[in-house]
């Protein structure tokens, strides 16, 4: 229980005004508030899972690779800066489905927050909780603290949707991804 607790408030406070909260934003101005929940939800578990499995069994050998991780999210983030410009034209079927069907919009998000967490902080902090903790205690509490912080992000971004046009949206959300990609690379390459 103590891991739990530990790692829920670490993780939490350390999601605070990290650009994963920003990138849970963009996505709730885009896509149905419980589709970008479900994929950072999963994207989430699977990195902390990840997380405590290294802390556990490897400690701190990972850090090692976190420049080159940085650098390929990164480079990942920049081509989904071009794609969100790019944009797709749909026809009226298309778009019909594209209204009840949630699971590309999962997909979407679980994917881009996967690649945002490879080598982020609140990874490097599981990892770091996980060599001092049980696992399974961090691997839970990690995932909540994260899952609540980005949540609160959600409603922001949900509510901005609403209110902005489209266009507003699409650029905004393509010069963040621009944005998070530059700063991994160069952060990964300063490594």
């Amino acid at each position: 229980m103590y891991a739990f607790l530990l790692s829920t408030a670490v993780i939490f406070v350390a999601e605070l005004g990290d650009k994963s909260q920003l990138m849970a934003m963009t996505f709730a101005a885009r896509y149905r508030v419980r589709d970008v929940l479900i994929g950072i939800t999963a994207a989430t578990a699977l990195v902390h899972l990840a997380s405590v499995g290294i802390g556990y069994f490897i400690g701190d050998a990972f850090a090692d690779y976190q420049g080159a991780i940085s650098v390929i999210a990164g480079v990942a983030f920049l081509g989904f800066g071009a794609w969100t410009l790019r944009g797709d034209e749909l026809t009226d079927e298309e778009a019909d489905k594209a209204r009840t069907s949630q699971g590309a919009a999962i997909l979407a998000v679980g994917l881009a927050f996967f690649l945002a967490e490879l080598g982020d902080k609140t990874m490097l902090a599981t990892i770091t909780l996980a060599t001092q903790e049980g696992w399974l205690g961090t691997w839970i509490g990690s995932t909540v603290g994260m899952v609540a912080a980005d949540a609160l992000a959600i409603v922001v971004g949900a509510v901005l949707g609403k209110r902005l046009p489209e266009k507003v949206i699409k650029y905004g959300a393509a010069a963040l991804f621009v944005l998070f990609g530059v700063l991994l690379i160069v952060d990964g390459l300063m490594m």
